[in-house]
């Protein structure tokens, strides 16, 4: 990576986009410390590069993992039986309320994120940038990224406030996902694509970003033809292609390859800081082991892999406890669990506090299951059969023959969750999907119909903003 989210960071401590406001929703502009105020030239680009630079936080090391994936029948608490992890215990269990603290982490750190953003967008339309291309580019990275952390909270809350427009009033889900949209499309006609990036620049968001995650958003809203369309234009774009192997996908030699759409980065010239801790929160614990063994994989998640006979996405996706991986490392069978997130592994840096590994965050398989989908909801089977089998094909399975409409559904579900596990989308597939009660309850949880389709609001926001109605159940 060439952006170095860090220094840029320490350049800027004190002002609002590092530490945020006493109220995360609140951005106060005296927090917005000017280049006179600090006596330093702070410029448009280093403001956009602090908002990158918020994914690289701890809480996406922990919080982030138990709200995403540890909730989900993917994974289980992992670690030891006696160690909570805070609150991971009860998202595994789904017994959380609105003080269990990853729920208010991640809140804080995605509004914070949107607060910088806006900043970002604000300061480099004023600033005096003569470089239209460059000051528009900057806006539409700025954009993409706004958009990125209101699709989190919009996904896990439904109706939440947006920033700019009240900062208790919670704005129906339909105005969030039109201000994503909106924001994605400007972002579109601003950004250039990958190649046209200098290498200085590797890991800003493109052109082809933008549209992948705009019909990640069509596809949440079920607007089926918008999705369709616009994952076409990202395949027809010429600028990725699939790994020819899957088990490499998280490895060192793919980072920014031809799958990857947008990653969070975590090196530069020398070893950066990455997403603090997020491999060792995951590692495997105990007896020659190098993390806390959270977040580990669940037997349901291995049957789903057995009954596929996916044998290539599944020993790319397990550590199990005993064998030896692709680096030579040798797991004791004496590890305190039997398996272990690998996509969550880093060969060099195994359970170092400064992870120097790349989180994949959008790729191009994801982007052809999208077509998929919405191909199948449009009725065009063909279409939808020939974006799942290509995804099928890299990984050695049989074409898929299901029939259109249902049993068609289903498979292209099942695809998502074998070819994305440990990518943070399960949860949020299950709920919007409708098989969240069942998928639960064949993991042995109890799902809340009415309740758990919505995160609590976190406590400590309802204390700062009394007015602010909390979600069904809590």
């Amino acid at each position: 990576m060439k952006i170095r989210y860090k220094s840029l960071i320490y350049l800027m401590a004190g002002a609002m986009l590092l530490s945020g406001c006493d109220d995360f929703l609140d951005v106060d502009s005296r927090r917005n410390i000017t280049e006179e105020d600090s006596g330093v030239a702070t410029t448009p680009e280093e403001y956009v590069n602090g908002i990158y630079g918020m994914l690289t936080e701890w809480d996406y090391a922990f919080s982030y993992l138990g709200i995403t994936e540890i909730i989900s029948d993917n994974a289980d608490k992992g670690s030891s039986p006696g160690d909570t992890g805070g609150d991971k215990d009860q998202l595994d269990a789904l017994q959380f309320t609105s003080s269990s603290g990853s729920f208010g982490a991640m809140w804080a750190n995605w509004y914070k994120a949107i607060g910088r953003a806006t900043y970002a967008i604000q300061y480099t339309e004023s600033y005096g940038l003569t470089d239209e291309s460059y000051k528009n580019r900057l806006i539409g990275e700025a954009q993409f990224l706004r958009a990125f952390h209101y699709f989190y909270l919009v996904r896990g809350w439904g109706d939440v406030p947006l920033q700019h427009v009240d900062l208790t009033a919670r704005a129906p889900k339909a105005d969030v996902y039109a201000f994503i949209e909106q924001d994605l499309l400007e972002a579109i006609d601003k950004l250039p694509l990958k190649t046209e990036y200098a290498s200085a620049d590797l890991g800003r968001a493109t052109k082809g970003a933008a549209q992948a995650l705009l019909a990640k958003v069509y596809l949440y809203e079920g607007k089926w033809q918008q999705a369709y369309d616009m994952a076409n234009t990202v395949i027809a774009s010429g600028q990725y292609g699939l790994e020819a192997d899957y088990a490499t996908l998280w490895r060192v030699e793919t980072e920014n390859g031809t799958e990857s759409i947008f990653e969070v980065q975590a090196r530069g010239e020398v070893v950066a800081h990455g997403v603090q801790q997020y491999t060792q929160t995951q590692g495997a614990r105990g007896t020659s082991g190098w993390g806390w063994g959270f977040n580990t994989p669940s037997q349901n998640l291995l049957d789903a892999y057995n009954a596929e006979g996916d044998a290539i996405r599944r020993d790319a996706t397990i550590i199990f406890a005993g064998e030896t991986l692709y680096d030579g490392r040798e797991v004791s069978s004496a590890v305190e669990n039997p398996m272990y997130n690998e996509k969550a592994y880093s060969s060099a840096n195994a359970g170092a506090d400064d992870a120097d590994k790349n989180i994949r965050v959008l790729r191009l398989a994801e982007v052809y299951l999208i077509k998929a989908e919405a191909a199948n909801e449009l009725g065009n089977t063909s279409d939808a059969l020939t974006a799942l089998n290509i995804v099928r094909a890299r990984v050695s399975l049989p074409a898929s023959t299901a029939a259109g409409g249902t049993a068609l559904r289903a498979a292209i579900w099942n695809e998502r969750r074998l070819e994305l596990a440990f990518e943070h989308d399960r949860w949020f597939d299950l709920i919007r999907t409708g098989q969240a009660q069942a998928a639960m309850t064949a993991a042995g949880k109890t799902f809340i119909v009415g309740t758990h389709e919505l995160f609590p609001i976190p406590y400590d926001q309802l204390i700062q903003t009394p007015d602010m109605a909390q979600n069904p159940g809590y």
